[in-house]
């Protein structure tokens, strides 16, 4: 069995059990946006990190337990805000859609 989430990334290597991860991918009417930019903000709105999107799309972060928000910076597009959950044990799958 392979590790990887459908159509998703692969989470080969990644020890889920001990981690809390958000991953998922950016669209734009159905199609991966490249060099994006995704960020992590804590509850309070603080900037813990950021990541550019893949070739695909992709993006993925290790956080810690609670509530975070997604936000996505990419060119001809609004900044976009998504809530997620993280939690240790788990993968919080997103699709951001611009």
């Amino acid at each position: 069995m392979c590790g990887a989430t459908e159509g998703g990334l692969s989470l080969d290597g990644v020890d889920v059990k001990k981690e809390a991860v958000v991953q998922g991918q950016v669209v734009r009417d159905g199609n991966p946006v490249p060099n994006a930019y995704v960020r992590l903000l804590d509850a309070s709105g603080e900037f813990t990190a950021e990541v550019p999107t893949s070739a695909s799309g992709h993006f993925r972060f290790f956080a810690g337990n609670g509530d975070w928000t997604l936000r996505t910076l990419a060119p001809k597009a609004e900044v976009t805000d998504k809530k997620v959950v993280a939690s240790v044990g788990s993968v919080a799958e997103v699709t951001i859609s611009l």
